[in-house]
Parts: C-alpha cells; structure tokens; sequence
C-alpha cells in the first residue's frame, strides 16, 4: 500500500499534537540549525511546506499531554520493522533478518490483527493509554487483557481487590473503550469502540503488570488462543500494538522505523531472547514505543500467545508477562495473594478490653421506643452483600443476630471495613442526664474479634479523627436518676455513656471532614437539645457512606483502612400532623462535599453530574429520605413516606427524578 502525502500529514500532526517532547525538540533544533540531524526527511519535508505543522513544531499550537507510557523500546537498530496494518492486512517489507518462510508465517496470523484494539479513556485528559486484545470471549461478552500501568490511568484497587472506575478531577467518572480499528485509514463499516463494562482484574503493584477489561456488544472479534507452554530462545514472535513516538527512544531509529507515523496498529515481528524461568524475566526484540504496553506477544508458528508485553530498554530487550501467567489470571489465581489477612491488633496500654459477659442485660436499641406497637422505627434494611460482611457478636439475637447490644444503642459493625456499617440510638429528653466529660479511655469489645477492630495505633495520624458514631450524650438517660454532688446523676446513663468508648463505635474520619463539619455538630446539639427542652422521644440512624475509592490510611504494604468522606443521620419522631393525628417524622441528613448527590445524578442520567458539578468544601445538606435510600441501597420504606422534605418537593412540583436536597446554611432551613 502507498501512503498518501495527506494520510502522512495527517499522521504527522497527530503525532506532534500529542508529543511536547518532541515539538519542543524540534523547535530548540530549529533555533540551533541543527533540525537535519535530528528528524528523517519526511518530517522536515512536512515542517518545510506545511504552515500548520510549523506552527506546531514552534508550540503555537493547542496541545495535549504526552501519555505516561511505560518503557517501551526498540531493541535492534535494524532487522525489526514494524509492519503497517492497512485494510486489515499487514503491510510486508522485506525481513532480510529472518528466515525465507516467515512472510508466509506472518500472512498466516493476518485474521487475528482483528482482536487486537487501541485502550482509549472516557473523561481523561489523555485520548488513550495503550493496546489492549481479546483474551477470552463469552457469548456477546469479551475480556481484554492489557496491563495494569494503562488500566490504572484511569481505574484502581478497592480494598477487596476488586478494581473500579476512578473519578476525574472535574467530577465525573473516568471510563474506557476498545477501538478495533486500525486508525490509519478507517475503513467503511468499521466497528465503533466498544465500551469498557468493568475492569474484571487489576494486578496489585507486587504482582505482573496484567489487567481485565470486559466488552460486550454485537460484532464483537474473536479470541487469541493461548499457549500450552512457555516460549522457547530464539523462537519466533510478532508484537500486535499501536506504538506512539517515544522520547526515550532514539529519535534517529524511530524515523528509521516509522517515517514519522505513529498511534496505528503495526505487527512487529521479532525473536524471543531469553525465556521465562524461575530467575530470568522474559524477554523479546520486537520493535516497540509508547503505546505498545498490553501488547500480545503471539508465536508465529501457530499464532498463539505467548506473552503480554509490558516494558522494555532502548537497546537492549523488551520483556513480556509469561502465558503460564496470564492463565492463572484468567483461572482467577493470580500468582501474588493481593492482600494478607490483618493481624491480630495489641491491646495499647491505654486501652481496655471488655469481655462478653461484661455486656449482660444490655438491651440494646428498641424499635418500639417511641410509641410501644403504633410507632415503629425499625433498623433500615440492608442487601445481602453488605449482611454478609457484618460481624456477628457472640450474644447475637435471633431477631438481630448482627446488633453489637448497648445501654440505649446498637451498632452494626463491618468487618471488611473495620469500621461500624450503622448505629442506632434511643434519646429520651425528659430523662436526660448530663455527664461530664472525663479522661477518655476507650475499650474493645470481645464479643467480635479483635482483628476487626480498630484501636488507637490506627487514630496515630495527626490527619484522623476518632469519632462517636453514636454521639457520648445521646444514650445518657436512665429512670433511675438522682440527686448528686454535681447534679441529677444516673447508674444507667454512666454506663450508657461509657458504653459509646469501644472502638466498634468508632468512625475514622479525616481532619478535613471533622474541620468542616461544625453545623453537623451544630445539627446533632439541636436534635438533642429540643429533646430535652420539649421532653420527646428521638430515634436517630447514624452510618458513614463506604466506597471502593475512600481513601487508604495505611499505603505501607499493611492490610487497608479504608477512610469514608462522607456520612448520613436520619432522625425519627413522633409528631401531631394538621388534624391533630400522631404520626412518625423523619428527616435524613447527609455531611458531604457532594459526592452522594452527584452519585444521583449520574444514576438517573443528569446532564448536572457532568456540566460543571465541583465538590466543594464539607457541607450539611438535608436530603429526601428517599434518596438517601437509594443512594445507599438501604431499606429506608418506614421512614420515605413520613420525610417532609420528600412531600413538600412532590407538592412543589420538582422534576420527576431529581435528588431533592437543601444545602444548609443555618439549622432555621431545615424543612420539617
């Protein structure tokens, strides 16, 4: 096939539109008349007649930045072509460097160039990141391997190992797609971009540089076929990837190699150099750049895989993940364990251990509290996923076998996280007590072993908070209230204050979140003080928002610990509605910077979430209960239908589908 002088152009101008090093090379060569010494003749034919490109050489042009790629090489200076893919055919030069059957071998492997696809990114600053190819189909699914450095561009680990979508800096999502095609000349009825669905696997920093992606759709390739075996020295190979001028390649060689063409597909044969063993990495000579990395590195005596190339040395070899790897990762038996199992926590000095009979005859939280049989306020329901993953204390109930009992409170504790899902408290205005504050001392609670608990090492950062979820005053109430030296005191509220001192009681939250969250404290004060002024009776739900992207506090290699950003409260009552009936009262609360809302958003398709939607700094809103529901995946049914908020917005005529919610300024907005 003959390039035209405008699919060159063409070329040429996106290869400098996305490579600063190379524009500021040429422009510093220009100034030093040293231009002939540093690009081929194409490129300074193009520079020389095309305004456009001198523009862009010179940085008057828009630009974009220069992918991250990792090392990529081009290991022999001559020998190692990188053959075009045009029409889905691969473009043969003479291979002097091989033997007299390998066009004919290449020409036999010519189908699978089909199942080989560019990793561009949805949302990114950066158009694509790497190759991606077809690993495994399933029915109208396929999985797509690449490496972990292209998929961690745009996604990461959560702490179950488990990989997700990360968030842009502007707000919205990140995602990816798979372009099939080959970019050059596209080709009528060519198959659009499939969307990346989830990424299945995510490689840890201390395992091989592999990742999953997951496509499905109609017309989607086939797969490769992996080999039975490693490689063998000397063995023939080819590299199927789209590599993009790399600085830290010779300049010389790659216009050697590319004439100046970059991010299109091209078929790189070559020869294994060094086979995969227990001590040595594997390693290859195909031609290779930025945009290469997830690369399949296939045999070219039957087209199967044998490798998935991840790096590489200007001169020196190019190395590949082995395909005895890439099967354990398939089989999902990655061969590095992603996280070890915590350790059993020692007990600090400073704190104290409770067992499990110390809890005897604590009651726990009473859904009946506010009004005997007529006025129930039931724990929110949970899904499965998230029962499965509480702990369950050794005095569980049958009617709740995962409430961690207190005197007038109860805690629902995750033990992934570490870290109470929920808390649920009774507060009885008119038998209140106030209990001064004394030197903390805080307590683990044997009933749930001490592994999944929290303890003062991991409140040691100066940027962690320790907080109540259950608030010290709530609980201290009690019938048993008499006069003391210091006022109205109370066995039974004590121990309901010390009670709120064990550490499955405990939220981690950040200096920023605490700093910023004086009208939530000032929302808390204001629930507790109207019941004591008005003598009622409250139930409030306490619970942080958990997700796969909270922030780690341990980034040393320990097990994760996991910091939440955000946190809801949904307060329940008994209030006289216009006709003079009792009925409950809930109204939710939520302390965020947004991210729950614009998680709302999204969920209902939004234009909000995307158009200029920023997190600012941490602010009180009041939101529909039916929305935090939703948000949650909560069972909030009792509570949706008696939320004010949620019935003033359907009277008021709010969009259908819009998250109703009120940032709030001062306690005196809160619709009730």
């Amino acid at each position: 096939m003959t390039i035209s002088d405008e699919e060159r152009l063409a070329g040429v101008t996106r290869t400098l539109n996305r490579s600063p090093n190379l524009r500021a090379a040429i422009h510093r060569a220009a100034e030093d008349n040293t231009l002939a010494d540093l690009v081929g003749p194409n490129l300074r034919a193009e520079l020389a007649r095309t305004p456009a490109l001198e523009a862009i050489a010179n940085g008057n042009a828009l630009e974009s930045t220069l992918p991250p790629l990792a090392l990529e090489a081009i290991v022999k200076r001559i020998g190692r072509p990188p053959l075009l893919v045009a029409n889905r055919e691969i473009q043969l030069v003479p291979l002097d460097d091989f033997p007299a059957t390998t066009p004919a071998l290449i020409k036999g492997t010519e189908p699978l160039v089909q199942s080989v696809g560019r990793v561009a990114f949805v949302n990114a600053s950066m158009a694509w990141g790497g190759t991606g190819w077809v690993v495994k189909a399933d029915g109208s699914k396929r999985v797509v391997a690449t490496n972990r450095h292209v998929a961690k561009i745009v996604a990461s680990r959560a702490a179950d190992g488990s990989a997700f979508f990360m968030r842009s800096p502007a707000g919205p999502r990140y995602g990816a797609m798979v372009d099939f095609g080959e970019t050059l000349v596209p080709q009528p009825g060519s198959p659009e971009p499939f969307k990346v669905t989830r990424v299945i696997y995510l490689a840890d920093d201390l395992s091989p540089d592999v990742a999953l992606l997951e496509i499905e759709g109609d017309g989607l390739p086939s797969a490769f076929e992996l080999a039975d075996e490693e490689a063998d020295a000397e063995e023939l190979v080819a590299l199927i990837g789209y590599p993009a001028f790399d600085s830290r390649n010779d300049v010389a060689a790659q216009e050697f190699y590319f004439h100046d063409l970059y991010d299109v597909k091209r078929y790189a044969p070559g020869k294994v150099l060094q086979p995969l063993g227990t001590e040595t990495i594997f390693t290859h000579d195909c031609t290779s750049l930025g945009g290469n990395s997830g690369s399949p590195l296939l045999r070219l005596r039957d087209g199967k895989v044998v490798g998935l190339h991840f790096a590489g040395k200007f001169g020196v070899a190019n190395s590949a993940v082995g395909v005895t790897t890439l099967r354990r990762v398939l089989d999902g038996n990655p061969p590095v364990t992603p996280f070890s199992s915590p350790a059993t926590t020692t007990e600090a000095t400073s704190d104290g251990t409770h067992e499990a009979d110390f809890f005897a005859g604590r009651q726990g939280y009473d859904p009946a509290f506010l009004g005997g049989g007529q006025h129930l306020a039931p724990w929110p329901g949970l899904p499965d996923a998230v029962t499965a993953v509480l702990a369950t204390p050794t005095d569980g109930t049958a009617a709740n076998p995962h409430e961690l009992r207190y005197t007038h409170f109860g805690v629902k504790y995750r033990s992934d996280r570490r870290q109470p899902l929920m808390t649920a408290v009774n507060i009885d205005g008119a038998k209140s007590v106030r209990i001064k504050r004394s030197r903390d001392r805080w307590f683990f609670d044997k009933r749930v072993p001490l592994e999944i608990q929290l303890n003062q090492d991991d409140f040691g950062d100066r940027e962690i908070d320790r907080g109540h979820l259950v608030r010290r005053e709530d609980p201290n109430w009690g019938d048993d209230i008499v006069a003391g030296p210091d006022g109205p005191t109370s066995v039974t509220a004590s121990l309901a204050n010390d009670d709120t001192f064990h550490y499955v009681n405990a939220a981690l939250q950040t200096s920023k979140l605490n700093q910023g969250s004086q009208l939530w404290q000032g929302l808390e004060n204001y629930l507790l003080d109207s019941a004591r002024t008005k003598g009622f009776r409250l139930s409030v739900f306490t619970g942080p928002v958990f997700r796969p992207d909270d922030p780690d506090l341990h980034e040393d290699g320990r097990s994760p610990l996991l910091v939440p950003r955000e946190f809801w409260k949904v307060a329940v009552m008994v209030a006289t509605d216009d006709t003079g009936t009792e009925r409950l009262h809930a109204t939710a609360y939520l302390l965020s910077q947004g991210d729950l809302i614009r998680d709302l958003l999204e969920r209902r398709s939004r234009n909000e979430a995307v158009e200029g939607f920023t997190l600012g700094e941490y602010r009180t809103f009041q939101i529909a209960v039916r929305d935090l529901a939703d948000a949650t995946g909560y069972d909030l049914s009792a509570y949706a239908a008696v939320d004010p908020l949620g019935a003033s917005a359907d009277t008021e005529g709010v969009a259908e589908g819009d998250p109703v919610f009120v940032p709030l300024e001062d306690l005196q907005q809160v619709v009730t």
